[in-house]
Protein backbone atom coordinates (compact mmCIF):
# COMPACT_ATOMS: atom_id res chain seq x y z
CA UNK A 1 0.00 0.00 0.00
CA UNK A 2 1.18 3.42 -0.94
CA UNK A 3 2.33 6.14 2.00
CA UNK A 4 -0.68 8.23 0.42
CA UNK A 5 -3.17 5.38 1.14
CA UNK A 6 -2.35 5.12 4.22
CA UNK A 7 -2.87 8.37 5.34
CA UNK A 8 -5.86 8.44 3.63
CA UNK A 9 -6.91 5.88 6.44
CA UNK A 10 -4.88 7.50 8.94
CA UNK A 11 -6.49 10.47 8.28
CA UNK A 12 -10.39 9.24 8.46
CA UNK A 13 -9.58 8.35 12.22
CA UNK A 14 -7.95 4.84 12.04
CA UNK A 15 -4.50 4.05 13.46
CA UNK A 16 -1.13 2.40 12.06
CA UNK A 17 -1.70 -0.77 13.55
CA UNK A 18 -5.79 -0.77 12.25
CA UNK A 19 -4.31 0.17 8.28
CA UNK A 20 -1.82 -2.02 8.43
CA UNK A 21 -3.89 -5.59 9.65
CA UNK A 22 -6.89 -4.19 7.09
CA UNK A 23 -4.56 -4.15 4.21
CA UNK A 24 -2.94 -7.78 4.96
CA UNK A 25 -6.27 -8.83 5.98
CA UNK A 26 -7.76 -8.04 2.60
CA UNK A 27 -4.33 -9.30 0.53
CA UNK A 28 -4.15 -12.58 2.22
CA UNK A 29 -7.66 -13.34 3.50
CA UNK A 30 -7.29 -13.78 6.86
CA UNK A 31 -10.53 -12.10 8.49
CA UNK A 32 -13.21 -8.93 7.26
CA UNK A 33 -12.22 -5.92 7.15
CA UNK A 34 -14.51 -4.66 9.64
CA UNK A 35 -12.73 -7.16 12.00
CA UNK A 36 -9.58 -6.43 11.45
CA UNK A 37 -9.93 -2.86 12.33
CA UNK A 38 -11.77 -3.80 15.95
CA UNK A 39 -9.52 -6.52 16.68
CA UNK A 40 -6.16 -3.88 16.07
CA UNK A 41 -8.17 -0.78 17.67
CA UNK A 42 -5.89 -0.85 20.68
CA UNK A 43 -2.50 -1.19 18.93
CA UNK A 44 -1.65 2.43 17.70
CA UNK A 45 0.78 4.50 18.77
CA UNK A 46 3.14 1.66 20.28
CA UNK A 47 -0.14 0.55 22.19
CA UNK A 48 -0.60 4.13 22.97
CA UNK A 49 2.35 4.72 25.31
CA UNK A 50 5.30 4.78 22.70
CA UNK A 51 6.23 1.20 22.87
CA UNK A 52 5.86 -1.66 19.60
CA UNK A 53 5.09 0.43 16.43
CA UNK A 54 1.52 -0.33 15.50
CA UNK A 55 2.64 -1.74 12.26
CA UNK A 56 5.13 -4.28 13.56
CA UNK A 57 2.00 -5.62 15.92
CA UNK A 58 -0.33 -5.58 12.65
CA UNK A 59 2.54 -7.88 11.60
CA UNK A 60 2.59 -10.54 14.39
CA UNK A 61 -1.42 -10.11 14.10
CA UNK A 62 -1.19 -11.05 10.44
CA UNK A 63 1.61 -13.86 10.95
CA UNK A 64 -0.40 -15.06 13.60
CA UNK A 65 -3.26 -15.49 11.71
CA UNK A 66 -1.95 -17.48 8.77
CA UNK A 67 1.08 -19.75 11.00
CA UNK A 68 0.00 -19.72 14.49
CA UNK A 69 -0.70 -22.59 15.88
CA UNK A 70 -3.87 -22.92 17.79
CA UNK A 71 -4.19 -26.43 19.44
CA UNK A 72 -1.78 -27.70 22.36
CA UNK A 73 1.43 -28.91 21.25
CA UNK A 74 1.69 -27.36 17.70
CA UNK A 75 5.17 -26.75 17.65
CA UNK A 76 5.84 -27.08 14.10
CA UNK A 77 3.22 -23.82 14.09
CA UNK A 78 4.75 -22.48 16.85
CA UNK A 79 8.09 -22.83 15.18
CA UNK A 80 7.47 -21.89 11.93
CA UNK A 81 5.58 -18.42 13.51
CA UNK A 82 8.75 -17.94 15.90
CA UNK A 83 10.77 -17.99 12.31
CA UNK A 84 8.58 -15.45 10.87
CA UNK A 85 8.93 -12.82 13.37
CA UNK A 86 12.28 -12.98 13.83
CA UNK A 87 12.54 -12.08 10.18
CA UNK A 88 9.63 -9.24 9.86
CA UNK A 89 12.13 -8.42 12.94
CA UNK A 90 15.36 -8.00 11.46
CA UNK A 91 13.87 -6.30 8.31
CA UNK A 92 12.01 -3.68 10.06
CA UNK A 93 15.22 -3.54 12.88
CA UNK A 94 17.54 -3.30 9.75
CA UNK A 95 15.32 -0.26 8.37
CA UNK A 96 14.67 1.41 11.46
CA UNK A 97 17.04 0.58 14.11
CA UNK A 98 13.92 -0.34 16.53
CA UNK A 99 10.87 -1.99 16.57
CA UNK A 100 9.40 0.78 19.12
CA UNK A 101 7.50 3.94 17.97
CA UNK A 102 9.29 6.09 20.40
CA UNK A 103 12.40 5.17 18.89
CA UNK A 104 10.95 5.60 15.33
CA UNK A 105 9.83 8.89 15.75
CA UNK A 106 12.55 10.12 18.00
CA UNK A 107 9.62 11.17 20.98
CA UNK A 108 7.07 9.05 22.80
CA UNK A 109 3.37 10.04 21.73
CA UNK A 110 1.98 9.46 25.47
CA UNK A 111 3.71 12.62 26.65
CA UNK A 112 1.74 15.41 25.44
CA UNK A 113 4.82 17.98 25.14
CA UNK A 114 6.64 15.06 22.60
CA UNK A 115 2.96 14.68 21.01
CA UNK A 116 3.18 18.30 20.21
CA UNK A 117 6.79 18.16 18.76
CA UNK A 118 5.59 15.17 16.66
CA UNK A 119 2.88 17.12 15.61
CA UNK A 120 4.95 20.53 15.12
CA UNK A 121 7.23 18.35 12.69
CA UNK A 122 4.35 16.17 10.61
CA UNK A 123 5.81 12.62 12.03
CA UNK A 124 2.23 11.35 12.13
CA UNK A 125 1.83 12.40 8.37
CA UNK A 126 5.11 11.46 7.19
CA UNK A 127 7.16 9.41 8.45
CA UNK A 128 4.17 7.04 10.15
CA UNK A 129 2.89 6.18 6.14
CA UNK A 130 6.22 5.57 5.05
CA UNK A 131 6.47 2.98 7.81
CA UNK A 132 3.95 1.16 7.59
CA UNK A 133 3.98 0.83 3.75
CA UNK A 134 7.30 -0.51 3.92
CA UNK A 135 6.28 -2.97 6.89
CA UNK A 136 3.60 -3.93 4.59
CA UNK A 137 6.54 -5.16 2.10
CA UNK A 138 8.15 -6.68 4.47
CA UNK A 139 5.28 -8.47 5.50
CA UNK A 140 4.99 -9.47 1.60
CA UNK A 141 8.06 -11.36 1.65
CA UNK A 142 7.33 -13.33 4.75
CA UNK A 143 4.17 -14.36 3.88
CA UNK A 144 5.82 -15.09 0.16
CA UNK A 145 8.71 -17.86 1.80
CA UNK A 146 6.88 -20.52 2.81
Amino acid sequence: MESVKVLEQLSQGFDCSQVFLSDASKKYGLMDDCMAKRVSACFGCGMWSGQVCGAVTGAYMALGLKYGHSSPNEKDAKDITTGKISQFNKMFEDRYNSILCEDILGYNLARPDELERIMYKGLLTVLCPQVVSEALEMLDTCMEEG
